[in-house]
């Protein structure tokens, strides 16, 4: 029996794709535990029982980490290493350090974002593996922004010299033990980073617990439904957004369906539902549970989150992605360069412009065959058995096994 200690930040996107790899190591008969500023939400996602050592940070979007709405580009990319990412390591590593000396764990699983347990992990001499959540790191994304690329250099030296072993010389967001790539090179792309150490497992999908409340019964098989999401740590930019997809929807409601997901309620709360206005055409609902749904649903309207982007094309679903910041630009852009989905403009699309991105690929076949064979190659990388078998080489001391073809 081996120990893993995820480190993982307080984002819902990051800590479900550990959650599937973490419950495949238990029943392998392993130990795992978490490192985290909000042992409750881990706990809601991993489940009541999950064993959580308590970290300080902040929680992206409160604080000094609140974004301006309209940041974007390298402004945004700074914002959020100053503003989140510097901070959640610095005020996170004590808290992993003390989780590493009580668990003592044979394997360190520190997520992409959460540099504290890289850093930590190579101060204190225990193996560590990457968790990487986003396919948007495995693209040279700042090849033509060479002081971006420097600035970025610059801070993580600093981190390593406040957090880590100054000694150090390892990349905190790429293990050079072990980096699990939630992704495939068909979906990054040309160009895709490979080597050694990474390992593309696809898509970590398992069971995660769901509200029971979910109105099954108001779905109509016999018609096209689509579901719209902005993800969870979106609803401060998006009611314009909203507002022009309940348009669209309305304007389609003779031949399909539509679930938007509005945890704000900046649609109000007469707009839609099986009582409201819109009766049997719209469902406004806070939340989703969302696997379930991708299985019954045929296209997804959404932000370009890389969670649910990889969630929908593993059903099968082609996409309208409308990326908001931070990697989902990059995502958005592997989506349609697969030809899985069309992609809008988030801050200036509206609702004819919507409707008839959902009519493409609600319609036109081959953004569904796209999706199809990103779906097919996701699932034939192995997902979360994939991710737990490599750390249990990494436990015992085996090299990671050469990456697929």
């Amino acid at each position: 029996m081996s120990r893993f200690l995820f480190v993982v930040p307080p984002l819902v996107g990051h800590i479900n794709p550990a959650v599937g790899v973490a419950a495949e190591l238990t029943a392998r008969g392993h130990r795992s535990a978490w490192a985290c500023a909000d042992p409750a939400l881990v706990r809601r996602l991993a489940g009541a029982d999950a064993t959580v050592f308590l970290c300080a940070g902040p929680a992206l979007g409160s604080g000094g980490s609140e974004r301006p709405p309209d940041l974007r580009g390298p402004e945004a990319l700074k914002f959020l290493w100053e503003r989140f990412l510097s901070p959640l390591a610095e005020e996170m590593a004590p808290g992993v350090t003390a989780a590493v000396g009580e668990f003592e764990p044979d394997v360190v699983v520190s997520d992409q974002q959460t540099l504290a347990g890289g850093l930590v992990a190579e101060r204190l001499g225990v193996p560590w593996a990457t968790s990487a959540t986003t396919s948007a790191e495995f693209t040279d994304v700042l090849s033509g922004m060479p002081k971006v690329e420097q600035w970025l250099f610059e801070r993580l030296a600093g981190l390593r010299n406040r957090v880590g072993d100054p000694a150090g010389t390892a990349d905190p967001r790429f293990s050079p033990h072990l980096v699990l790539a939630f992704s495939t090179p068909e979906f990054v792309g040309p160009g895709a980073r490979t080597g050694e150490r990474i390992q593309y497992v696809g898509p970590s999908v398992a069971d995660r617990p769901a509200s029971s409340d979910f109105p099954w019964d108001w779905l109509d098989p016999a018609r096209a439904t689509v579901l719209v999401t902005l993800g969870t740590a979106n609803t401060d930019v998006g009611e314009r957004f909203l507002t022009e997809c309940l348009t669209a929807a309305r304007e389609r409601a003779d031949r399909t369906q539509t679930v938007i997901v509005d945890p704000a309620g900046v649609l109000g709360h007469t707009s839609g539902g099986p009582d409201g206005e819109d009766g049997k055409d719209i469902l406004i609902v806070p939340s989703v549970p969302q696997l379930p749904l991708l299985e019954r649903v045929d296209a997804v309207v959404c932000h370009a989150g890389h969670n649910t982007v990889c969630e929908a094309l593993w059903h099968g679903v082609p996409l309208v992605v409308a990326p908001i910041r931070d990697d989902q630009p990059v995502v958005a852009g592997q989506v349609v360069a697969a030809g899985a989905g069309v992609r809008v403009r988030f801050g200036r699309v509206t609702a004819p412009k919507l409707g008839a991105a959902i009519d493409a690929v609600l319609h036109e076949p081959g953004h569904r065959l796209a999706a199809s064979r990103v779906g097919t190659a996701f699932r034939a990388a192995g997902g979360a058995s994939a991710a737990a078998t490599h750390l249990e080489q990494l436990a015992g001391g085996a090299p990671a096994q050469e990456p697929r073809a």
